[in-house]
């Protein structure tokens, strides 16, 4: 086999690394499927009254939304708000690379959606008429996910610059 044919094979291919970007969106679809999930196991086992499928109740109609199938789209969906969530962070938070910050930044995100959002899922109560247990839950979800989006993001932004200051020191070691 030649030199030429040898570059030519799948495996001696370089793979290009994902953008910053891509690397924000697919952290965030990730944790929002991820915590969600999480989320469904907590209120199979009752740590919470509210299932991942109410957010589907303001738009979806009929009984399907809470079956197989409304968890499905569910999870999905609230990958997507992830990739929002994610897409926020990156924009405004991504050089603080203190795990504290995603622990301020999943509360500020709970407090959106149990304060602000409320109003727009009639199945959920409001905070003060929510179980102990399901607060106390939900905030440790939201902790959860600001913290994993958070130290990823923060990370991988961390790891972005360094190589661009390496390679940018990289041609004056050279002279």
């Amino acid at each position: 086999m030649s030199e030429n044919e040898n570059q030519e094979l799948e495996q001696n291919k370089r793979e290009q690394p994902m953008s910053f970007m891509t690397k924000v969106m697919v952290t965030g679809f990730v944790g929002g499927i991820f915590w969600s999930l999480i989320g469904f196991f907590a209120y199979l086992f009752h740590f919470t009254e509210i299932s991942p499928n109410v957010v589907l109740q303001p738009w979806a109609l009929g009984d399907w939304k809470k079956g197989v199938l409304g968890y499905i789209i569910s999870f999905i969906l609230l990958g997507l708000f992830g990739i929002g969530a994610a897409l926020i962070y990156a924009a405004t938070l991504k050089k603080f690379r203190h795990y504290w910050i995603g622990i301020v930044y999943g509360i500020v995100l709970w407090g959106v959606v149990f304060f602000l959002l409320n109003p727009m899922f009639p199945s959920i109560k409001t905070v003060p008429g929510l179980t102990l247990d399901t607060n106390i839950t939900n905030i440790c979800l939201y902790i959860l996910f600001g913290v994993f989006v958070g130290y990823s993001i923060s990370f991988e932004h961390s790891e972005m610059v360094t190589q661009k200051q390496q390679q940018q020191d990289q041609p004056s070691a050279n002279r």
